[in-house]
């Protein structure tokens, strides 16, 4: 696969599992902290191994701050998908208008020197 789109897919992945580490414990409420702490990290343990190398195969070919444009703007995307589907909220125009703007700061990113 490409060094251009791999560390994309590693990164959704990655993603995929962070959001639960950090969020899925919420539909748990009545599980003692230790053990949805204990459970995170697990799930925690498991992001790390597609962020890691999705960072070191994507440095060769994107910058570092690319690839936390990259990361941040996923990591958005799986969260709304998250927060709609798993946790079942709803996505305002607020939201909307906020990621809208933190696509167009990734656009400059992208985009190269002005």
């Amino acid at each position: 696969m490409s060094p251009k789109l791999l560390p994309v897919l590693l990164l959704i992945i990655s993603n995929v599992f962070m959001t639960f580490a950090w969020y899925g414990h919420l539909k748990f409420g009545e599980k003692p902290l230790y053990v949805v702490i204990l459970v995170s990290w697990l799930i925690a343990l498991i992001e790390y191994c597609f962020a890691i190398p999705a960072n070191r195969i994507g440095h060769t070919v994107y910058s570092t701050a690319e690839l936390k444009t990259m990361q941040e703007v996923i990591t958005l995307a799986v969260f709304a998908v998250f927060s709609v589907v798993y946790l079942g909220e709803q996505l305002t125009l607020n939201h909307a208008v906020g990621f809208a703007f933190i696509g167009l700061g990734a656009f400059f990113i992208f985009k190269g020197p002005l």
